[in-house]
């Protein structure tokens, strides 16, 4: 399975294969998953995230939450040093184009976490905005959040 070089820093992944399957080592969750395209982009923007200085121990990877009684996954989600959220990522596979329906997605998981900062990326585009809770609206930014130190 061959996966698109991706717009994001490369790192060095560590990819097993078991019964022709394929199996990514996430070092936020500790052990091998399924590798997926979706998987591939979080991977990377994870390794981008521990780049920008996101502590790993400030990160989470397939979040639970519930949304409208149903249980969703946030792709990744980041805690300040309040460990309030701070950041949400929702992950696309890269041969699907960024689209308002992705940001609709990650805006309703973000109704619940209140991260003030929400971010969509297929690891070919990758787009941030900081979101007013308040007022119900959104900026879009032209460069990446930084870590709240």
């Amino acid at each position: 399975m061959a996966f698109p070089k991706l717009s994001l820093p490369n790192f060095e992944y560590r990819i097993k294969k078991e019964k022709n399957r394929a199996f990514i080592f996430d070092s936020i969750r500790r052990k091998y998953v399924f590798l997926t395209p979706e998987e591939w982009v979080r991977q990377h923007f994870l390794n981008f995230l521990l780049e920008k200085k996101f502590p790993a121990s400030h990160l989470a990877v397939e979040k639970v939450l519930i949304y409208n009684g149903l249980s969703k996954r946030t792709d990744i989600v980041a805690y300040g040093q309040d460990l309030k959220p701070y950041l949400l990522v929702e992950c696309k596979n890269a041969s699907i184009p960024i689209a308002e329906a992705h940001l609709a997605q990650a805006a309703m998981y973000n109704y619940e976490l209140k991260a003030p900062y929400l971010v969509l990326t297929n690891g070919l585009q990758t787009f941030s905005a900081k979101i007013d809770h308040t007022n119900r609206t959104f900026e879009l930014l032209t460069d990446f959040p930084s870590y709240p130190f």
